[in-house]
């Protein structure tokens, strides 16, 4: 997977007349069968300007419903688990594609069984990414894995890459599981429990074609206008995200360059011991210490196998996991920046207008409020981000390090064994001084 980050800063200021060079995140995906994959960031249009009518916008709903931090669940009280494995091959004449199995325990009383099974696809994944965007558009939803395609082949996916894949989706479900407001909602229920059939249907009731690409359009204008005076938290906020993904891309790619090189590594010194072995048979006085070299390197061989595919497995993901969340916070930002300047936009349009005031009024207030509620369900989720992220980093960090730790310890041993051997027969013969 790419390890590049677009930089995708968002204007302070509102004197700029020209289209940002980056509006990912406001731009319709008009691409409708996710599986046939591009290898691209995944985006999801929503831009703020519209919000479910279930949604609370009243300043006291906002203040009970992003009380995050009181309503958090440890373990111990965690009503709802959810898992992703068995991936299971599709073809058909027209695709292959790979399908999950989803599984869902819980003790909620709004679920009519304790047990769900179901199998779900990657675009299935993404409409729910999407519903969640939609409804709560300044709040952070976990980053879906990258989207590819591998033409040409029949095997499309490889089992590394489904792995992988696998893996993502399940830490994305569980992120939702875990959130004390994407885990109470509809559309996450509907994921988890509808048969395919059911959840094609629900699928089709979205906005349509054209009420995607109005909100698009808002999208474009609110991103050309700009804010006047955003506050001064959320630059802040913005300030702290764009140092985010420069640092975390930056560890990213480094990081791949160095399971690359490793991997060079690792093949170069898998010639080495055969080829020891085999000098080993031409000089009979030296066969015995060429054939413990040739055993050496294989043993270290095999630890750098197990060192690489550790980083590879372990390091490089959440690594990677992070420059995709980097470019959701990202989006995020640019979000609530487009519900502030449709807020401003009205507001002048009022102070310049005279007919149908009172419309125009109504129209502000609740813009208004839609503001006010975007801006506490953004700084409620983003200490929770910040809280997720430095836990997933520092874990990964130390589990790198112990395993880094156990890697060189065991070449070391190796190499030490070697040469204690070679003491042992040096002291026999009286030949040579290691000390």
């Amino acid at each position: 997977m790419s390890g590049s980050v677009v930089d995708n800063t968002v204007s302070s200021g509102n004197s700029s007349a020209a289209i940002p060079t980056d509006i990912s995140g406001q731009i319709l995906d008009l691409d409708e069968d996710d599986d046939l994959e591009v290898f691209s960031k995944d985006t999801t249009l929503t831009d703020g300007s519209s919000l479910n009518a279930s949604m609370q916008t009243s300043s006291a709903s906002m203040i009970n419903q992003y009380k995050f931090e009181e309503e958090e669940e440890d373990a111990d009280t965690k009503d709802i688990f959810v898992t992703v494995d068995n991936p299971e091959s599709h073809v058909t004449a027209i695709e292959t594609y790979i399908t999950y199995r989803v599984e869902t325990k819980t003790t909620r009383s709004e679920f009519d069984s304790s047990e769900f099974e179901v199998r779900r696809r990657y675009q299935d994944f993404l409409w729910l990414k999407g519903r969640l965007e939609e409804a709560h558009p300044t709040l952070i939803v976990h980053p879906l894995p990258e989207k590819f395609v591998m033409k040409g082949m029949v095997e499309r996916f490889n089992e590394d890459f489904i792995e992988t894949r696998r893996s993502a989706l399940h830490k994305f479900l569980n992120k939702i599981a875990e959130h004390p407001i994407f885990s109470s909602s509809e559309d996450f229920k509907i994921f988890l429990t509808a048969g395919s059939g059911e959840l094609t249907s629900h699928k089709k009731q979205g906005p349509g074609f054209l009420s995607r690409m109005g909100e698009t359009v808002k999208a474009v204008a609110a991103a050309v206008r700009g804010v006047r005076s955003r506050p001064q938290e959320f630059t802040d906020m913005q300030e702290y995200v764009e140092a985010f993904s420069q640092k975390i891309s930056s560890i990213d790619k480094v990081t791949q360059r160095i399971v690359r090189e490793q991997k060079e590594y690792l093949e170069e010194l898998k010639e080495c011991g055969p080829t020891y072995a085999l000098w080993s048979q031409s000089e009979e006085e030296l066969a015995e210490p060429l054939k413990n070299v040739a055993g050496c390197v294989d043993k270290c061989c095999k630890e750098t196998d197990e060192q690489v595919k550790h980083l590879n497995d372990h390091l490089i993901p959440v690594l990677h996991e992070y420059v995709l969340c980097a470019d959701t916070l990202k989006a995020v930002l640019r979000r609530r920046d487009n519900i502030q300047a449709d807020f401003e936009a009205k507001t002048e349009a009022l102070a310049t207008k005279k007919a149908d005031r009172d419309a125009m009024r109504d129209e502000l207030d609740k813009t208004e409020d839609r503001l006010e509620w975007a801006n506490n369900a953004l700084k409620s989720d983003w200490t929770r981000w910040q809280k997720g992220m430095r836990t997933d980093l520092r874990s990964a960090f130390i589990d790198t390090a112990e395993r880094n730790v156990s890697y060189y310890e065991k070449c070391l041993a190796v190499w030490e064994s070697f040469l204690q051997s070679q003491r042992t027969d040096a002291e026999g013969n009286g030949n040579v001084d290691f000390s």
